[in-house]
């Protein structure tokens, strides 16, 4: 896959802009100027010119800010591969609006919007959800594909579409998902993506045994073997072992880079999801942004494939974009430091 927009029906059909090395020139020479001595902010200094370069200014910020948390159901879930039943992410939704989940308390925290998108939930989901539902879940992944090319694809364009109906003015935006069995996809993808074992990129997932986990391999590489995704295929990798969540925050990733809004990384979906729009993308990978190391295993795989690097390890595994949400107190405060400080000669130091 290419950056070039070769073909403007397809939801794949991206343009992603390179990064703005006049404006990261300019945001470190500003940097040598405030009143601190040089470097000595450290990696605030860092982020704050990543930014610049990402937004194409020399005042980058990160407000508004928005993360979009996606759910899905998964039809995986069948082969015993988690320790909740699928009604949990019907349940999660419901928690979602009424305030009540983390992602909700940490967003309100951050002050960040968290758009909620029903991408295949299986049961009813409330008023306040955006509706983007391509089934009541994907298929059983062991039986044969989780979904169809047109299934696949329009995930992907219903993200896209997210991002230009909910999300057009945010100067950030954040990855979330929800979906029981989605540890399981997103397993799949990276072993697939990155060349991996499934076995070094399986975790426990919502809190599974060992015995579970094992039976959670064994699904993921059957899954494998009976449907031969070609790697290089981002979208038959998806159609083979993803999931709709997965697919559509492939879609807001790709839509946010191409109007250079910078793309906060979360945990493990999170991640798989931005392996397949790099993989359709490859310029997409400047625009992704760390934030907390999960202790799912697969995440340091792709977090290494990805050259991000993460802020923070809080030993979080929560998904629903929660490391996101956290992570932008400190993008924030990058900005705030960057342009609000004096130079020293504004200081008449």
């Amino acid at each position: 896959m290419t950056d070039d927009n070769t073909a403007d029906t397809s939801p794949l059909a991206v343009s992603i802009p390179p990064l703005d090395t006049d404006a990261r020139e300019a945001a470190i020479e500003r940097q040598a100027e405030l009143t601190k001595p040089p470097g000595s902010l450290g990696r605030l200094e860092t982020l704050a010119s990543d930014l610049a370069a990402i937004q194409s200014t020399t005042a980058p910020r990160v407000d508004p800010a928005v993360v979009v948390t996606m759910a899905a159901d998964h039809g995986v879930v069948a082969e015993g591969v988690s320790a909740y039943p699928q009604s949990i992410t019907t349940a999660m939704v419901r928690n979602f609006v009424d305030g009540g989940a983390a992602i909700t308390a940490l967003c309100a925290a951050g002050n960040v919007e968290n758009v909620v998108v029903d991408m295949g939930v299986a049961g009813d989901v409330p008023s306040g959800v955006v509706e983007h539902r391509i089934a009541p879940g994907t298929n059983n992944m062991t039986n044969g594909p989780a979904m169809t090319d047109e299934q696949a694809l329009a995930a992907v364009t219903a993200g896209r579409s997210v991002v230009r109906t909910h999300a057009s003015d945010a100067t950030l935006v954040g990855l979330g998902e929800m979906g029981i069995g989605n540890t399981t996809a997103s397993a799949a993808i990276t072993a697939l993506l990155t060349d991996s074992t499934v076995d070094a990129v399986t975790g426990h997932g919502t809190g599974i045994d060992a015995e579970t986990r094992n039976k959670k391999v064994e699904t993921i590489e059957r899954a494998i073997a009976i449907n031969t995704p070609d790697s290089d295929d981002p979208i038959e990798v998806l159609r083979c072992v993803g999931g709709f969540e997965i697919g559509g925050l492939v879609g807001v990733t790709l839509e946010a880079a191409s109007r250079r809004i910078p793309v906060v990384v979360d945990g493990v979906i999170a991640g798989a999801a931005a392996l397949l729009a790099v993989s359709i993308a490859p310029r997409v990978a400047d625009y992704l942004l760390g934030s907390h190391t999960s202790v799912e295993p697969g995440h340091d795989v792709q977090l290494n494939a990805l050259g991000i690097e993460p802020l923070f390890d809080y030993d979080m595994r929560l998904g629903e974009g929660t490391g996101a949400a956290l992570a932008v107190s400190t993008y924030r405060a990058a900005c705030a430091a960057h342009t609000e400080m004096s130079t020293f000669e504004e200081a008449g130091l």
